[in-house]
């Protein structure tokens, strides 16, 4: 339903349905015409994807919404930087995406993912040393999750609490499958060291 509103917003009338996959055609009308019809297009298809997206990063409904608004303020004034020999039209816009959402979890506090914080472990004996232990554990990874780079958190995350595959990953926060691999395995190594003793 947000689309509908983001679309009217954005050509103040019903958007007429584009066919082609040509994304890269649609934000070339964007850069050199300031087409708001290839612009709508592009919002059709993509902001639902992107809200999508930011869900399943752990954004609530109204963040995921702004975060969609943002990437297309974005795209309408940098659709010029656009260059079709440096990749896909959707990588181009998924990254746009992706770094919004790394810079609104930098301009949070100290908590890049809050969720983190409040993860809790199964436990058959919830009281007593086998919880303070688990507690300990969970800070533990916490703060070693936290001294990672943004990108290899979110990285991690969507694989082991979200349990995502990487071909998933790589769709929904719009990279290759191998930056993923890569990522995951840069954060492995980090982070064997900090947490090998509780292996």
């Amino acid at each position: 339903m947000y689309a509908l509103n983001m679309t009217d917003h954005i050509i103040g009338r019903t958007p007429v349905l584009v066919e082609s996959d040509d994304f890269s055609s649609l934000l070339l009308r964007v850069a050199e015409q300031r087409d708001k019809a290839a612009l709508a297009a592009l919002f059709n298809h993509f902001g639902p994807r992107i809200k999508s997206m930011m869900l399943k990063l752990g954004s609530s409904e109204a963040l995921a919404e702004d975060l969609v608004q943002e990437t297309f303020v974005s795209i309408w004034r940098k659709a010029a930087m656009y260059s079709q020999q440096r990749g896909a039209a959707s990588t181009w816009i998924f990254t746009i995406a992706r770094n919004l959402r790394i810079d609104q979890l930098r301009r949070q506090s100290n908590k890049p993912y809050e969720d983190l914080d409040n993860l809790e472990m199964a436990s058959d004996a919830p009281l007593g040393s086998s919880l303070v232990e688990q507690n300990q554990i969970i800070a533990r990874v916490t703060l070693a999750l936290k001294a990672l780079p943004v990108e290899q958190q979110e990285v991690v995350r969507l694989s082991f609490i979200h349990d995502m595959p990487h071909a998933q990953i790589a769709e929904s926060i719009g990279i290759p499958l191998g930056t993923v691999k890569s990522r995951l395995r840069l954060a492995y190594e980090r982070l064997r060291p900090m947490l090998e003793d509780l292996q």
